[in-house]
């Protein structure tokens, strides 16, 4: 048996007034109490910023709500219709999200780690005992049209989902369950599937340029005409470490006998078009200056500490990579692609050649979504282009920093630390 049921109405005052006391209930406050909001109608109310972590929304609708930044971890979301609604940098850590419909939501930069999103059917116990379903638009999970882009789906459930036309651009997907989701026409430019199952899905018509998809399964996955360009699989881009013709530590020391000689002696090295992930070296604080590595693919690597100034890296993947404390002064990584690697306390300063020449870095039109530059001296780059979205540069030094037509969305930046930058153009910064 299937039936409707209504659902019941609240105004704003009166969920403010429901909230409240959930924050007291989390606080452990007196007079507190966990929100119970199953089966009600909060389309177009706002809860922007609020605690409602384990809430309880069964069945409710908030659609067209605003939810931007709320916490929303391990809430009961089953069911609900989220159509058009606003959770952008939202989090919902464990949030069970089961059967809901998000078609057309914005979930930019929302944290869903460990999510439920499988489909799944709402029935309950009359009071005869009898089981009933309950009618609700959509059975499997709807996020058709929704946006996730840059959104932290990292061992989120999808199974079953819903999914046409979605966007995942640059969304971190590791360990992602999408078994047999329907995901035609779905845009995975950039987004990391790391270990994703991915059997039996419909990526029909599916952009994929430039997703990671190492360690993925693709069992029976139906692919006919999805843009593929640019993919890395566990398959070598281009060519492998294996053809170097020798072990890439023993070259990196000739290369530093190079540096250090003035070219006198050892050799320079150049690692265009390499794919370096099957390497056992560990290139942490090695000297590489002025290295040549233009479309390299570092992907992951720990370049801890690693001397770089004026290397040639332009296209090059350093995603996830290790960076930290690294001295790339008057490094040139223009288009490289840098997203959710760890930069704090890099060094990226002019290089000074003689007193009245220096070398600026230069990431121009670089990807650097949710890359890590707390601490990091950027006095002087140029960024121009550049996608800096949801990056962290606290604590950095900006003094006369190109953003000019940068995109900053999201971007957690200091407003004295931005003084002398150039911003001209740049878009989506928010102090």
């Amino acid at each position: 048996m299937t039936q409707s049921r209504p659902l019941t109405r609240l105004d704003q005052a009166q969920l403010d007034n429901v909230v409240r006391r959930h924050e007291m209930f989390r606080n452990a406050r007196m007079g507190g109490s966990r929100a119970t909001l199953s089966f009600f109608d909060l389309s177009g109310l706002n809860l922007t910023g609020r605690d409602l972590a384990h809430a309880d929304f069964v069945g409710s609708s908030l659609r067209g709500s605003n939810l931007a930044g709320a916490r929303l971890d391990c809430a009961a979301m089953f069911a609900c219709d989220l159509r058009q609604a606003n959770l952008e940098n939202a989090s919902l850590v464990k949030t069970d999200l089961r059967g809901a419909c998000l078609r057309g939501a914005v979930l930019i930069g929302a944290n869903m780690f460990e999510s439920d999103l499988r489909d799944g059917t709402l029935a309950e116990t009359d009071r005869a005992g009898n089981l009933k379903f309950v009618q609700v638009d959509t059975q499997p999970t709807e996020a058709s049209g929704a946006d996730l882009s840059g959104a932290n789906l990292t061992n989120a459930r999808l199974s079953g989902a819903m999914a046409i036309h979605t966007d995942f651009t640059d969304a971190v997907m590791r360990g992602c369950k999408l078994v047999r989701a329907t995901m035609r026409g779905a845009n995975f430019s950039g987004s990391n599937l790391e270990g994703a199952d991915l059997s039996g899905a419909d990526l029909r018509g599916a952009c994929l340029r430039g997703a990671v998809l190492t360690g993925a399964s693709m069992t029976m996955a139906e692919t006919a005409g999805a843009d593929m360009e640019d993919m890395l699989t566990d398959q070598p881009v281009g060519r492998p470490a294996s053809s170097l013709g020798r072990p890439l530590d023993e070259l990196a020391r000739d290369h530093m006998a190079w540096v250090g000689s003035a070219g006198a002696e050892g050799t320079k090295l150049d690692l265009s078009g390499f794919d370096l992930r099957g390497s056992l070296a560990s290139l942490d604080s090695m000297c590489l200056t002025m290295v040549k590595g233009i479309g390299t693919i570092f992907y992951g690597m720990n370049l801890t500490g690693i001397q770089l100034q004026a290397a040639q890296l332009e296209d090059s993947d350093f995603r996830t990579c290790k960076l930290k404390d690294a001295d790339l002064r008057g490094v040139n990584l223009k288009r490289a692609k840098l997203n959710n690697a760890d930069m704090s306390g890099v060094n990226l300063r002019p290089l000074m050649i003689d007193d009245k020449r220096a070398m600026r870095s230069d990431l121009e039109g670089a990807k650097l979504r949710y890359v890590n530059l707390n601490g990091a001296c950027l006095r002087g780059v140029s960024f121009a282009g550049a996608d800096l979205s949801f990056a962290t540069l606290l604590g950095a030094d900006m003094n006369k920093t190109d953003f000019r037509h940068a995109k900053l969305f999201g971007a957690r930046v200091e407003r004295d630390a931005l003084r002398t930058a150039n911003l001209e153009g740049a878009a989506g910064l928010k102090i």
